[in-house]
């Protein structure tokens, strides 16, 4: 009798415990707070949670290359028109790549360069001139019946940067035996027109931006993934995985030509220097190829 009673108050005990830990794990589980509102820190999150991998990501540096193992090396300048259809990224909205690099230039984060080679850096008067637009228009001041000039000035518009021109180094590494490429340089396009006439006259790059340099702080940057939006790339990944579209403009030539230069008097100059952009394209394939034996 003895023993009945003491399992009797033990299974009592038992229940109370379970019964007492069910509670508490209810009220924790009320307490739980999603990771998307934080009421006391005031913030709103458009999204589930605070996405940080980005911010928190780290790019790796290049792997060495000794000079003895490169046996062989061409540079070559590629246009990227950002209104082909693989290329709107370029143009979202939201952050276009031309404000991500204004920022980053701006805020001293990157060096800018006036050529392509690198050797002459721009200054930060200069760049403020270049990122700036002046304007100048007459107008009344209705209270001393005068007619003034104001100067307005307004930063350049990111939808004006139509094109990007791209540095590249392709060459032939004896160790790993394979093609390979490295970017130098990514230049923004400004188109001119004439002010009167809205005619187009020229184009010419605002200023080159050394790639190796640019690689870790355009990894903070996401591009628009239109397939997903919780796996975007950013910018750096975009540029080594080739996810753009482009055509090859110019390579190392003795007079150091431009493929336009070799068709100016042709009657089909856009037709030939595509047709010319892709032999080369070719080219560069095809010379890997026939360095293996079958």
């Amino acid at each position: 009798m003895k023993i009945a009673l003491n399992f009797l108050n033990a299974f009592l005990l038992l229940i109370v415990f379970v019964g007492s830990n069910n509670t508490i794990q209810a009220q924790r589980a009320e307490e739980i707070m999603t990771e998307s509102s934080e009421p006391n820190n005031e913030i709103f999150l458009d999204g589930v949670v605070e996405k940080r991998l980005m911010l928190d990501n780290r790019v790796l540096p290049y792997e060495p290359v000794r000079e003895a193992d490169i046996a062989w090396e061409k540079r070559i300048w590629r246009i990227i028109d950002t209104r082909e259809k693989r290329n709107l990224v370029f143009r979202y909205p939201e952050k276009s790549f031309f404000s991500i690099v204004q920022e980053l230039a701006n805020n001293g984060d990157i060096n800018v360069f006036r050529d392509d080679r690198f050797t002459e850096s721009i200054s930060g008067d200069e760049l403020v001139q270049l990122l700036n637009r002046i304007d100048t228009s007459v107008v009344f001041d209705p209270e001393t019946y005068e007619e003034q000039i104001k100067i307005t000035t307004s930063e350049i518009n990111w939808e004006d940067i139509n094109r990007y021109r791209v540095k590249e180094l392709w060459f032939f590494d004896e160790e790993v035996s394979r093609l390979r490429v490295r970017i130098l340089g990514i230049a923004p396009i400004k188109e001119e027109y004439d002010e009167e006439t809205g005619i187009f006259k020229y184009e010419a790059p605002l200023f080159w931006i050394y790639y190796p340099q640019v690689r870790e702080p355009l990894s903070k940057f996401q591009v628009f993934n239109d397939n997903n939006d919780a796996a975007p790339l950013n910018w750096t990944d975009l540029f080594e995985l080739r996810e753009f579209s482009s055509y090859i403009y110019k390579q190392t030539n003795v007079l150091d030509l431009r493929l336009q230069d070799y068709f100016e008097n042709s009657d089909r100059i856009g037709f030939d220097i595509l047709l010319e952009s892709e032999k080369i394209k070719n080219d560069l394939f095809n010379f890997e190829h026939d360095l293996w034996e079958y």
